[in-house]
């Protein structure tokens, strides 16, 4: 059997990213013993640390292949931006319904050009003779991410094209206004064999509207929640974790920092706790590392020096020595909650809403939303992070035994994927006229 992965992270950056691209190789792994398990990644030579039981694909032959303007070329300088934004949308549509076709236009591009088709040709093999087609733990389904979602979708729909199997698990759906991107996610997410959902709220009813069958879609939670949960502590540490994602997608900028900075410091003086940075995301352009350095400057209780966390191991570790996580990531305060430790989420854009809702909706009291917007942050801030603080000792058995089930859930619903795959697979060996292997 053959599977492959789309993960959401391409670089293995984000330390939440790869605990859930981590778990779900090791689920599938355990599920399909025998089976062959690709992952699509810009640093091949990297995965094997995080992944042993897998096979890294060159991403090189996505991109080639999402490239724009295998049909326009050079011709685009004569074009009016609106005609050449309508051929893109046909370019995607090609490649998603007529892949040898689109295949025979673009190797005779890299052939002019002077390239070979080698990377384009891996990668098209991967999902044409896929069995499977995973979309692994994300929230790539956005309007904050318009080329990604719709190079995923593409992807998913040429895998269902070729007769592939799909599958979405660990997914965040959503916000998804953007009229092009509904048009192909309803064209494609309905023939989505199974998805589970890490948040019930934004999902489902997205999904129901974009006319998934109800019977395809399981709420579990994150993923990564049972990484964190088997590092929990018998008691909760005495730290103020911090964490601030400083991006556009989350609609944070240096004058929101320079706030929150304030707040932090203020915080941690009342309450005499440290101020220990929680980093998730190293990617360039929006490093947690750099942001939280920007916040603890000028601290006396921690220094700046001491965010050099690189791994999945180092952040978990911090979060061990809190009592209480702020955070304006995402699994940050998955990790913490997974941990039993209280985690007040920072949003401002609506994708970070809706994942920090979600989130809130999934761990109950235990996880508070503040937005940032709010005229009154600081008070509001300050309350949420005195009612977790104080209540953290009451909380920790309740977050863990919100983190048990959803770990149950995320089990059941990899099992069920297995089924799935293997009443399917029964199916073509019957057809065939052949027994099914045991493996």
């Amino acid at each position: 059997m053959r599977i492959l992965i789309e993960p959401s992270d391409y670089i293995l950056r984000n330390a939440g990213d790869m605990a859930m691209l981590q778990m779900a190789v090791t689920r599938l792994g355990k599920l399909f013993p025998n089976a062959s398990i690709q992952i699509l990644s810009d640093v091949p030579e990297r995965l094997p640390k995080y992944c042993p039981n897998a096979k890294p694909l060159n991403s090189k032959g996505r991109q080639i292949w999402y490239r724009n303007g295998f049909i326009t070329g050079r011709f685009e300088k004569w074009l009016s931006q609106s005609l050449i934004k309508r051929l893109w949308e046909f370019e995607h549509y090609l490649r998603r319904t007529w892949p040898t076709f689109s295949a025979a236009i673009i190797r005779l591009k890299l052939k002019w050009s002077g390239y070979d088709s080698k990377d384009l040709d891996e990668f098209l093999d991967a999902v044409i003779n896929a069995d499977v087609v995973i979309a692994n733990g994300m929230g790539g389904i956005t309007d904050s991410f318009p080329k990604y979602t719709t190079e995923l979708l593409d992807t998913i729909g040429l895998a269902q094209t070729c007769g592939a199997m799909t599958a979405m698990l660990g997914q965040g759906m959503g916000p998804l206004e953007n009229g092009q991107l509904r048009r192909i996610a309803k064209k494609v997410l309905p023939k989505v064999d199974f998805i589970s959902l890490r948040e019930e709220r934004a999902g489902r009813p997205l999904l129901l509207e974009l006319k998934v069958p109800p019977e395809r879609i399981m709420t579990t939670g994150d993923d990564a929640i049972e990484m964190a949960y088997h590092r929990h502590g018998k008691k909760i540490g005495y730290g103020l974790g911090i964490n601030v994602r400083a991006s556009s997608y989350a609609a944070v900028d240096q004058g929101v920092v320079e706030n929150l900075r304030l707040l932090f410091q203020s915080a941690s003086r009342i309450l005499n706790a440290s101020l220990i940075p929680v980093p998730i995301s190293q990617v360039p352009g929006e490093s947690d590392v750099d942001t939280i350095r920007q916040l603890m400057k000028n601290d006396g209780v921690l220094s700046a020096n001491k965010t050099q966390i690189t791994t999945i191991d180092d952040v978990l570790e911090q979060i061990r020595n809190c009592r209480v996580v702020v955070s304006g990531s995402y699994h940050a305060a998955v990790f913490a909650l997974s941990m039993g430790i209280p985690a007040i989420g920072l949003a401002k854009s609506p994708y970070y809403r809706d994942k920090f809702l979600g989130l809130a909706d999934q761990f109950k009291q235990g996880c508070q939303v503040v937005f940032l917007d709010q005229p009154d942050l600081p008070d509001r801030l300050t309350n949420a992070i005195k009612f977790a603080w104080e209540n953290a000792d009451e909380l920790h058995p309740q977050l863990l035994a919100e983190a048990e089930k959803q770990i149950e859930l995320s089990h059941l619903a990899y099992q069920r994927l297995h089924d799935l795959i293997r009443a399917q697979t029964q199916q073509k060996f019957a057809d065939q006229g052949e027994f099914l292997p045991q493996n």
